[in-house]
């Protein structure tokens, strides 16, 4: 009995230690795992503020790119937005230019047309005075009534025209010179038609042509046409030819100034016009 109730001791004893040693290994473990957590949870608050901070570094750099490829297109935006504005512009501006340019032309022909419309009235009002003048003056060619008695006359009432050929022209006269198709013999400081000296020659008016200055006949003509213009007397054209036209203007600036109407290019006609 006694050996039963010591082993019943014993065992009740080992139970007791065993119950207690079994929470004490049992702490001893949760707390070893409760320092492991405690240590993954470090490693892993480390690892993780790692983590966090790359990924807030992707955020910042993704950002910043987004930024800079809007930045980009807008910069982009901007520049095409320009050029269509300057495009614009500048056809904007070639069309005022175009515009302006036509303007001007259209403006610079309207001028051509008054100036022209006014020179044409102005030739026309001066051939209606020039005719006015004419109208009642004949053109002379017979110098031998009592108003070219003068001196001044002379060389007119004087005048017969003469045949001979050339040799005889050569051996009487020592200037001959052609002049507007024909060929004239100056004499005394008048012109005249040297008629036979050459075949076909061309004489306008069979007279003589009173000259000045060493002047060829028709040079002297020239001058006397444009004064006659200038006078109003002359509107035809200057070249020096003393046809009908400027023969009339001659008569009709004569009969103005009360001279003798020869018609022709004499000494008081051109002292009168101012050329002599």
């Amino acid at each position: 009995m006694k050996r039963i109730a010591f082993l019943t001791c014993v065992g009740s004893l080992a139970l007791a230690l065993t119950t207690w040693g079994a929470p004490s290994k049992t702490a001893h473990k949760s707390a070893k795992k409760a320092r492991g957590a405690a240590t993954a949870q470090t490693v892993s608050a480390k690892g993780g503020g790692h983590v966090v901070s790359h990924a807030r570094t992707m955020r910042t750099s993704r950002g910043v790119s987004a930024a800079r490829v809007r930045s980009t297109r807008t910069t982009t935006a901007s520049e095409r937005i320009g050029a269509r504005r300057n495009v614009t512009v500048n056809r904007e501006r070639n069309i005022s230019r175009a515009s302006t340019l036509r303007s001007s032309r259209v403006e610079a022909a309207r001028v051509r047309s008054a100036r022209t419309a006014t020179a044409n009235a102005r030739i026309a009002a001066r051939n209606n005075v020039v005719a006015s003048r004419q109208r009642n003056v004949r053109i002379v060619n017979n110098w031998r009534s009592d108003r070219f008695r003068g001196q001044n006359y002379a060389a007119f009432r004087d005048y017969r025209r003469q045949w001979h050929d050339r040799t005889w022209w050569r051996n009487h006269y020592s200037r001959i010179i052609f002049v507007s198709g024909g060929w004239w013999y100056c004499n005394a400081g008048y012109g005249y038609p040297a008629w036979g000296y050459a075949s076909g020659a061309y004489y306008p008016y069979d007279g003589p042509i009173y000259g000045y200055g060493d002047l060829t006949p028709d040079q002297v003509i020239i001058n006397v046409q444009i004064q006659l213009q200038r006078d109003g007397y002359y509107a035809g054209t200057v070249d020096g030819l003393l046809g009908p036209q400027t023969r009339g203007a001659i008569a009709a600036f004569q009969a103005d100034h009360g001279l003798a109407i020869t018609s022709a290019v004499d000494q008081p006609t051109l002292t009168t016009l101012g050329l002599t």
